[in-house]
């Protein structure tokens, strides 16, 4: 018997009338001059709220209460030696002074006295319980998958226009083709990016007499805002290929518009098509660095069209500063592959891509039953406790058989109304997991599908 109850000394002391209560009669109590024993919740709402038990408020600790079956005789101990023997000496002197209680009367009194008063912080956790499964990061080109993040995607588009990208190669003139795989790479980006393009070199001649005005021009032609594409068309058509490469004034005046973007709400991304080194004097590795360092932390990426060998290294080295990647094309072929094809994942990605790992899932499942099988062992044994009480006192003959069938029947009926609720909100929550499992691991699955036959038929 596991019970727990207010000293009837003091009850002794006030000198009160004995307690006649009869069901059709009030069910609150008194036992004390000054204390009253109030009626048990019946709802869910109401038991997880209650108070802990008078005699054991200070006595059971938490962790004994919720001592599990491996180690259940820390609460089977505290239960024979503490618990019961006050238990006992606190009924016998209470119902000796109050005969002819009701079953109801005599559960509320035991409710009041062996209740438990942990239900509230597991019920809570319990209810508020989040499985934390979350879609993996997929590429899907150069950016990852944006619907993975929260942030909004900021793009810039660096377009050197210099004097010399007005040279062929193979399949076209530069400009024109660097102009035309840039249009088709903006059409496809997500709806909700924010693409901005500027052009460099657009402005004088090669000649040194141009040079100043040259370097100094770097014109946001396309605003930063959502994509339309026949105005962006023609912000891209609005200049031409004519003189000098101020490259690091260009990523300079790029950080400059991010700079309203921090990196925790934006993903900043600067694509730069160019085919030489930075020719007006300026220090293109320091600007990408100082961008990458900066709270938009954009990552710099560059196509190196038709690019000699001092270009290419420089090129990779901004690209590298600005924590992005360097690409080679020679011709309109490898062009279209590195803007339009390059950012598809490797197959070495898609094979390792996992949906929710399975030490994730068993973590999920652990940190649930760590909330559901305390709050239903606490109801289990609040029972347990009432029912041994209410055998104890009719075996004392404190209590009618009628009045301990009652009692008992009370115990098992809000016990069963407990568990079942807590049986229930856990499966709930345990079918969201299963279902968030689901869902990103069919969308994984999709994803692998997809380019894993896009790679194939490539190769």
């Amino acid at each position: 018997m596991v019970l727990a109850g207010c000293s009837g000394e003091d009850e002794k002391a006030s000198g009160e009338k004995k307690n006649d209560a009869h069901p059709e009669e009030a069910r609150e109590q008194e036992t004390s001059s000054d204390e009253k024993i109030p009626e048990a919740a019946d709802d869910i709402e109401g038991m997880v709220a209650q108070e802990p038990g008078k005699i054991l408020e200070g006595k059971l600790e938490p962790e004994v209460e919720i001592a599990d079956l491996w180690d259940s005789k820390k609460y089977t101990g505290f239960n024979e030696q503490t618990l019961q023997p006050a238990a006992e000496e606190e009924m016998k002197a209470y119902f000796s002074e109050h005969k002819d209680l009701s079953g109801s009367q005599v559960y509320d009194y035991l409710v009041y006295q062996l209740g438990s008063g942990l239900y509230q912080s597991y019920y809570d956790e319990l209810v508020s319980f989040e499985h934390g499964h979350e879609m993996p990061e997929l590429p899907d080109g150069e950016d990852e998958i944006q619907q993975a993040k929260k942030q909004k995607s900021n793009i810039v588009i660096l377009m050197d226009a210099s004097g010399s990208m007005k040279a062929d190669v193979s399949g076209g003139n530069k400009m024109m083709l660097a102009k035309e795989t840039i249009k088709e790479f903006t059409s496809s980006l997500e709806d909700d990016a924010s693409v901005s393009l500027m052009a460099y070199g657009h402005v004088g001649t090669g000649n040194d007499e141009d040079k100043a005005e040259s370097c100094s021009r770097i014109d946001e032609v396309f605003p930063l805002g959502a994509y339309e594409k026949t105005a962006f068309n023609q912000s891209m058509d609005s200049f031409e290929a004519s003189g000098w490469t101020p490259l690091a004034g260009a990523i300079d005046k790029a950080r400059e518009l991010l700079s309203a973007y921090n990196s925790t709400d934006y993903k900043n991304t600067i694509y730069i098509v160019s085919d030489g080194v930075e020719t007006c004097d300026g220090d293109p590795v320091e600007a990408a660095r100082q961008l990458q360092g900066s709270n938009i932390e954009a990552k710099v990426n560059i196509i190196g069209f038709d690019v000699d060998d001092e270009g290419q290294q420089q090129l990779k080295e901004v690209a590298e500063a600005g924590g992005g990647t360097y690409a080679t094309v020679r011709d309109k072929d490898e062009l279209e592959d590195q803007v339009l094809k390059k950012w598809k994942p490797s197959l070495g990605q898609i094979f390792s891509q996992l949906g929710i790992p399975l030490h994730e899932t068993v973590d999920q499942k652990e940190r649930l039953l760590d909330i559901s099988n305390p709050i239903r062992l606490i109801s289990d044994r609040e029972k347990d406790r009432i029912k041994s009480a209410v055998s104890f006192l009719e075996s004392e003959e404190l209590i009618s058989p009628e009045a301990a069938e009652e009692a008992e029947e009370l115990a098992e009926t809000r016990h069963e109304i407990r568990d079942s609720h807590f049986k229930d909100l856990y499966e709930q929550k345990e079918e969201e997991a299963q279902k968030a499992r689901d869902e990103i691991n069919s969308k994984v699955e999709a994803w692998k599908d997809k380019w894993y036959e896009v790679l194939k038929n490539e190769n």
